[in-house]
């Protein structure tokens, strides 16, 4: 599993935009900024809708302001369903990455299997992450929801 000093593994995500399909990788998401990337283990999925996710959006402004430059989200879901649960969770103060094939993931060593309830999926966590080296990393134990959380992070930064 990846710890507070490496490097993010070099992938591509994919993402829907306005324009249409990116794929943009962790050079293009990290490379020169100071990032707090949050994984959920699903999109529309009750603590990830309910709590985790808008935890990220009312708390946006004051994480930002401690000079992240972005908010990123992932799971692995599609860029479809990530785009669709940002527009209905009127997340725009979030960039959403799919992880689709869970090439991130896997290589992070941040996954976890469900079994019928969705198979593979990412391990829900939180890290902060500048000029692609991780310089925080919360994960969850299962069935946990504190120390990914928004509030956690913001207190951390």
């Amino acid at each position: 599993m990846i710890k507070p000093g490496d490097t993010l593994p070099d992938v591509s995500f994919s993402q829907l935009t306005s324009d249409g399909m990116k794929s943009p990788t962790t050079a293009d998401v990290f490379k020169g900024k100071k990032v707090v990337l949050f994984a959920v283990p699903g999109a529309f999925t009750p603590t990830c809708s309910e709590a985790h996710l808008p935890g990220y959006i009312a708390l946006a402004d004051e994480i930002k302001a401690k000079g992240v430059d972005s908010i990123v989200c992932t799971a692995m879901n599609d860029a479809f369903v990530m785009a669709a649960w940002a527009e209905t969770q009127n997340a725009e103060a979030i960039t959403f990455l799919a992880d689709g094939g869970g090439a991130f993931h896997q290589a992070i060593g941040l996954t976890m299997d469900t079994g019928d309830f969705g198979g593979v999926r990412s391990q829900r966590y939180a890290m902060v992450v500048e000029d692609g080296k991780v310089t925080l990393l919360n994960v969850e134990p299962p069935k946990s929801f504190e120390v990914s959380k928004a509030e956690t992070i913001l207190a951390a930064l």
